[in-house]
């Protein structure tokens, strides 16, 4: 038997097991290419000891077609590896191998496609590849339901479903989440990143302080004045190089207020 690859259990792939029990139940009778979804784990049950080729090919046998007759799908991912036909799936890429998961998922033309942090270890530039077919294959009439740890992918979805700790935080649209944040914003910089986070958690007023990059997302109990403020009680702790800035909140900034925001709750229950 072939060796298939298995991906550790993680948050969210405990929602696509439940989702597999309710959207995947087990066929009571002959498959219905049309009508069955197809769900792209990490690295979806990709044999590695089969080629690029067969592992598609095994795909469109189970579920009653052929790469032929369904190439026009997969054709703007599977012409991307279809160079590598010959090369054991084992051998391929993060990237190639997604590509590969992906073509396999779609080749019998599913109405849904499930995807489980599918751009997890992939290099940026792959990435953005990743999400480019997925944007055409939206276009095409496939609903697409995508897990991802990684925020500025979330901002590209139509709907947004924030999740920590199995509570479902939010569900809406991107700009209305960002909307829905009623907070200050301050991104905040110095000579010293490490002593400016701690030094602004440990400031009285400060509600959240955040390390974002090379700067610290800021949120404050009071807004009066926070800027001067701010910019005094750091020159009073020797920073220099000081940046202040009030900035627009991303996703990502909803996503921590909204967690904050749910410690809160539970700490004070």
């Amino acid at each position: 038997m072939p060796k298939r690859s298995t991906s550790p259990l993680s948050g969210s792939n405990n929602v696509v097991i439940i989702l597999k029990r309710v959207v995947f139940p087990e066929p009571s009778g002959p498959i219905n290419p049309n009508n069955s979804p197809s769900l792209t784990e990490k690295v979806i049950s990709l044999y590695h000891d089969l080629t690029v080729e067969e592992n598609l090919k095994f795909y469109a046998t189970v579920f009653g077609t052929s790469i032929e007759k369904n190439y026009d799908l997969i054709k703007d991912i599977y012409c991307q590896i279809e160079p590598f036909k010959t090369r054991k799936a084992g051998k391929l890429s993060g990237g190639m191998k997604q590509k590969l998961a992906l073509s396999c998922a779609l080749i019998h033309k599913p109405r849904l496609l499930v995807l489980d942090e599918p751009t997890t270890g992939v290099d940026a530039v792959s990435r953005t590849e990743f999400w480019d077919m997925l944007k055409r294959l939206q276009k095409k009439g496939i609903t697409i339901l995508v897990s991802t740890p990684y925020m500025d992918e979330a901002s590209l979805c139509d709907r947004v479903g924030l999740i920590q700790k199995g509570n479902l935080l939010s569900v809406n649209k991107p700009e209305n989440i960002i909307t829905e944040y009623q907070r200050e914003l301050l991104s905040v910089s110095s000579d010293n990143l490490y002593k400016l986070v701690n030094d602004l958690r440990n400031e009285k007023n400060t509600h959240s302080a955040f390390l974002f990059g090379q700067s610290v997302h800021l949120t404050r109990k009071d807004r009066k004045e926070s800027v001067k403020q701010v910019m005094k009680y750091l020159q009073d702790k020797g920073h220099e190089s000081i940046h202040i800035n009030v900035i627009k909140p991303g996703i990502e900034d909803c996503f921590m207020d909204l967690m904050n925001e749910e410690d809160e709750f539970l700490l004070s229950g």
